[in-house]
């Protein structure tokens, strides 16, 4: 592209007698004769690379563009008892600095705006209940859908835009007036699954302009460009409490009572520390590591994985072996469900994801009359009750729902009652 060539070029050399003043010009120029040259989008420059890349490609088109840092918590960023200069669980002040060095770099204006209390009221109250209910939620779902292209995308239109754009790894395609979820093109980054429950009036308003993009391409860009941030670490945690341990920030605001832990047939193994702490699948932090079960052939034992969790009799229910019947599924039932179209699609055969990074599971859909159910052509590991259920047609995600019960293959059946 013509600009990238003058982009990269010596800022000292002349490329066809045009020095770097000239440069300068000359992109001035291609930017405004762009289509976009006077559509303002609000970017939600989240401190991070990709963002800010996002953002860099969108003046790169022509379009005006701003910059909007959230802040979604409003909760102590350090450690109890920790000192001044102690290290952050939850950066959102630095993550600030970051965007606002990134907006400097572009050279965009940025907007500092608190969503603490419509996020503790959309998403984080709903986080609550699904756990006291024993269930494992999903907040970075409920928070695209209420926070970032809800609150966020009504506040870009108060300040006059005609679109938003995130960091998302995803694509949306305008096809006769209706607009298509695409899975991002770099599939070791799609976060489609992420943004099952946006509906049409969210993405007729919205970019995703790295979707077309590998990482490795958006952190070359970043560093060829000069971001501040090109070689910061993606951030893994969830979207509101940071980097913090999570069963430490859950203790702060859930009842807890500990109980048993239990195999399959009813030996005691140890004691839990509630719950609510613990999800299917789970194999780091149960205490029980020592304990011995059945041994392979060479003599090694095979790990300990929570298999269900027992709220009438305060149990967690664990098996030996991640392969064990009890962690394979073969159906689901889903409730609360949202599709990006406005209907549903047609009972039939799909693709779906139980959990984020599975790979797709050729499935059949039933739709009911609160929710769907899918029967998987193979058995699915630790389908959770309170994960989402996303449902695919090639690259076209089409929308999901919460799951309420899942059918293991052998054992009890894993719902909100019975986990």
């Amino acid at each position: 592209m013509i600009v990238r060539d003058l982009a990269s070029a010596d800022p000292g050399s002349r490329v066809g007698g045009v020095g770097s003043i000239g440069i300068f010009l000359v992109r001035r120029i291609i930017a405004l004769m762009s289509p976009h040259a006077k559509t303002r989008v609000v970017v939600g420059l989240s401190g991070g690379v990709d963002s800010a890349v996002s953002a860099w490609l969108l003046k790169q088109q022509g379009y005006e563009v701003v910059g909007l840092f959230m802040k979604n918590w409003e909760d102590d960023d350090r450690p109890a008892g920790s000192s001044d200069d102690a290290p952050e669980y939850c950066s959102s002040n630095v993550d600030f600095v970051d965007a606002a060095a990134v907006a400097d770099v572009i050279g965009i204006e940025i907007e500092h705006v608190n969503f603490a209390a419509e996020y503790k009221d959309r998403v984080f109250a709903e986080f609550l209940r699904e756990y006291q209910a024993g269930r494992t939620p999903n907040p970075d779902v409920l928070c695209n859908a209420e926070i970032k292209f809800k609150a966020f995308l009504d506040h870009a239109l108060r300040l006059g835009a005609a679109k938003i754009a995130t960091g998302h790894y995803a694509r949306v395609r305008e096809r006769d007036g209706r607009f298509d979820l695409l899975k991002g093109l770099d599939p070791l980054k799609d976060q489609s699954y992420f943004l099952h429950r946006l509906n049409q009036a969210q993405l007729a308003k919205t970019l995703f302009p790295v979707g077309e993009l590998p990482k490795t391409e958006v952190r070359r860009i970043a560093a060829e460009i000069g971001l501040p941030n090109a070689k910061k670490k993606d951030s893994t945690g969830i979207c509101f409490i940071g980097e913090r341990p999570f069963r430490e920030f859950l203790n702060r605001y859930l009842s807890h009572e500990p109980g048993p832990i239990e195999d399959e047939r009813g030996r005691r193994l140890g004691t839990h520390l509630g719950l609510s702490f613990y999800t299917l699948g789970q194999r780091q932090g149960l205490g029980i590591g020592g304990v011995k079960g059945l041994a392979n052939p060479s003599g090694e034992h095979a790990p300990w994985f929570v298999a269900r969790k027992d709220l009438g009799r305060n149990v967690l229910v664990v098996v030996q072996g991640h392969d064990h019947p009890n962690l394979q599924y073969r159906a689901l039932e889903a409730d609360d469900v949202s599709w990006v179209a406005g209907v549903p699609p047609a009972p039939g055969r799909y693709a779906a994801k139980t959990r984020y990074r599975q790979a797709d599971a050729a499935c059949a859909l039933t739709l009911g009359e609160a929710g769907f159910a899918l029967t998987f052509d193979e058995p699915q590991w630790a389908v959770t009750p309170g994960q989402s259920a996303v449902l695919y047609a090639g690259d076209r995600c089409l929308g999901g729902g919460v799951i309420a019960a899942a059918q293991p293959v052998r054992g009890k059946a894993a719902a909100a009652s019975c986990l």
